[in-house]
C-alpha cells in the first residue's frame, strides 16, 4: 500500500499543496484531477523525493516511511515517476533509454525479464528498439518514458499528465497500455486534466483545487458528479 498523509509543499510564500492525504493499493489505478496550477505536479514531485515537503508530511510504502528520502532512494524503494514532458534522452536509442531505468539495485537482476515485459506491453518499442528517440512521435516517446520507469521494477508508478500533447487516438492506446501495466500488479497514480479518458480506466479518483483535495469517489461516481462535469466536462457527459 502507498499511503500519503498531510503532504504540504511550499515554494517560498506560495502554498502549492495543502495537507493532502490518500492511499493507492497495488494493482489499482487512482487519478488526481485538477486544472493547471492546482498543485498536481508538485504533489508527485514531493512523493518522488524531488522537492521537500513541509514538516509533518508522511509518505509510506508497505509500512516503510520514505518521507524526506532523496529521489534515487525513493525509486529504489519501489516508486517511479514518469514526469511531465517525458524526460527521455533524444540522442539515445529506445533500448538505451529503457535500460537506463534498470539502474536501481532492485531492478538489475531482472533487467532482461523486465525489458521483455516492456516490449510485450509496448510492441512498437520492440519494433523500434534501435531507433533514436528524438526521431519518434510524442506518443512513442511517452511509451519510452513509461517503459523506462517500469524498468526500475516499481511497486507504484506516478504519472504526470501522460496524455499532454497527444492525439486522442494515441491517448487511448497509451491508457490501454497503462491498464496492462496495472494488470501486472503495479499500482498507478495518475495526475491528469483529461477527465474522460482517465476516469474510463481508473478505479478511483480525487479532485485537487488550489492544492487541496475537494472531492473523492469511484471513477463512476466522479464521472457523474456535478462539480466534475461543470469544472472539466463543460456540463456535458
Amino acid at each position: 500500500m502507498l499511503e500519503l498523509e498531510n503532504m504540504t509543499v511550499r515554494y517560498g510564500k506560495h502554498l502549492a499543496v495543502d495537507s493532502v492525504g490518500f492511499s493507492v493499493a497495488p494493482g489499482e489505478i487512482v487519478v488526481v484531477l485538477g486544472a493547471n496550477g492546482a498543485g498536481k505536479s508538485s504533489l508527485l514531485k514531493a512523493m518522488a523525493g524531488m522537492v521537500p515537503p513541509e514538516a509533518g508530511a508522511v509518505l509510506r510504502l508497505h509500512g516503510r516511511e520514505l518521507t524526506g528520502l532523496p529521489a534515487h532512494e525513493v525509486t529504489n524503494a519501489g516508486i517511479a515517476l514518469v514526469p511531465e514532458g517525458r524526460g527521455v534522452i533524444g540522442r539515445m536509442t529506445v533500448e538505451e533509454n529503457l535500460r537506463l531505468g534498470a539502474t536501481p539495485a532492485r531492478a538489475r537482476d531482472a533487467e532482461e525479464e523486465t525489458l521483455a515485459q516492456v516490449f510485450d506491453i509496448f510492441p512498437r518499442l520492440a519494433e523500434r528498439r534501435g531507433q533514436w528517440v528524438h526521431t519518434m512521435s510524442g506518443g512513442e516517446q511517452q511509451m519510452v518514458a513509461v517503459g523506462r520507469a517500469m524498468m526500475s521494477k516499481p511497486d507504484f508508478l506516478l504519472l504526470d499528465e501522460p496524455s499532454l500533447g497527444l492525439a486522442p487516438i494515441v491517448v487511448g492506446d497509451l491508457f490501454r497500455a497503462l491498464a496492462r501495466v496495472r494488470d501486472t500488479g503495479v499500482g498507478l497514480l495518475i495526475v491528469e486534466q483529461n477527465v474522460r479518458i482517465s476516469l474510463r480506466h481508473a478505479d478511483r479518483g480525487y479532485l485537487l483545487e488550489a492544492g487541496r483535495l475537494t472531492g473523492a469517489g469511484t471513477a463512476d461516481e466522479l464521472m457523474t458528479d456535478d462539480a466534475v462535469r461543470h469544472a472539466f466536462l463543460g456540463g456535458d457527459m
